[in-house]
């Protein structure tokens, strides 16, 4: 069985008013007969009567033409440059000055900025703190320095290594916008989300922990606040868990990596530390991407309690004790190997 005139393409069409057109039909018999077989389907009068013109004109092609897209006239050389210079001299300059500048409209600024130059305007990243020459230097010379050792020592220097850090708990910390995602069918309710505060009532955790997971999690009674005389105090009690929780690992040498926080570098610290028998691993300044807490282990923890409601503070240890008990051992020497990288 043939198949219906009603499915037919424009170029099918096209080529039957160019048949029509050479045995000398006139255009309004040729679309009144068209529209009598092709239905809804027939091209409107006037793209009949302008292919029939063509055709009568000498046209023989019934495809369209290829387009060459908008011609780029005011993408010059010359234009190239001076946006450029432009560009480089404000990177902060706007589209709209750059056009008023160089008289040229602002969609041919965006094709020269994006299409021609590849430029792309993004957000400054945020740091920590703006590092001077002598911190650069001094955190060069010591991440050189713990890479040798690396590679001298191997696993074996990872091994030895406990790196502590604080962080705050919030009673309550809103989801993030990622853990909001929702499936959402056309048919249902557009989805609202609040603005919601983070808790005020918080608690302070410290941390020491290694490649086999937490030694000592600790939290600070409320009301008080980290110094050198209850640092002190906590780093005797972590000598304690590690005779029990990590047997020979003291004869072994351990070796302490925290940052440079003020009751971390007190002068009573140092002393404690010495006579603990550790070794303290050299940490530059401003650098908390070179803390495994920071870079691993406080953003999975916040992840976690993000949408929980903790009414109290024993909750809130309850939580993050739980948490603690979830992670896997790879999780914990994950951290601390990533710190090569």
């Amino acid at each position: 069985m043939a198949a219906p005139l009603e499915i037919c393409s424009h170029v099918e069409q096209r080529a039957v008013i160019r048949f029509w057109s050479s045995e000398g039909v006139r255009p309004s018999d040729i679309y009144r007969r068209m529209k009598a077989q092709y239905g809804e389907s027939c091209l409107n009068q006037n793209k009949v009567f302008k292919w029939a013109s063509s055709f009568k004109e000498g046209r023989t092609s019934i495809e369209d033409e290829l387009r060459s897209g908008r011609p780029k006239e005011a993408a010059t050389p010359s234009n190239l440059e001076a946006v450029d210079k432009l560009v480089r001299a404000d990177r902060r300059i706007k589209v709209e000055e750059i056009a008023e500048s160089l008289s040229i409209s602002i969609g041919t600024v965006h094709s020269i900025l994006h299409e021609d130059l590849g430029y792309s305007k993004v957000c400054c990243r945020w740091v920590p703190k703006m590092l001077s020459d002598a911190n650069k230097a001094k955190r060069l010379e010591m991440s050189r320095k713990n890479l040798d050792r690396v590679q001298k020592e191997g696993d074996s220097f990872l091994n030895r290594l406990v790196t502590c850090d604080e962080t705050w708990v919030a009673h309550y910390e809103p989801e993030s916008k990622q853990q909001s995602l929702r499936w959402k069918h056309p048919s249902s309710p557009v989805t609202k989300k609040f603005r919601v505060q983070r808790s005020v009532k918080k608690v302070m955790l410290t941390v020491f922990w290694d490649v086999r997971g937490p030694i000592t999690v600790s939290f600070l009674e409320q009301g008080t606040t980290v110094n050198s005389e209850n640092y002190c105090q906590l780093l005797q009690q972590v000598k304690k868990d590690i005779k029990n929780k990590r047997r020979g690992m003291q004869s072994r040498g351990v070796i302490l990596h925290q940052d440079s926080a003020r009751p971390h570098t007190a002068t009573r610290t140092i002393e404690t530390i010495n006579q603990l028998g550790w070794e303290l691993l050299d940490h530059p300044p401003y650098s908390p991407n070179l803390a495994p807490s920071d870079y691993h282990l406080f953003g999975a923890l916040k992840s976690y309690t993000r949408g929980i409601h903790m009414e109290t503070h024993d909750e809130v240890k309850a939580t993050v004790s739980e948490w603690s008990r979830r992670q896997s051992a790879e999780f914990y020497a994950d951290g601390i190997k990533k710190l090569v990288p």
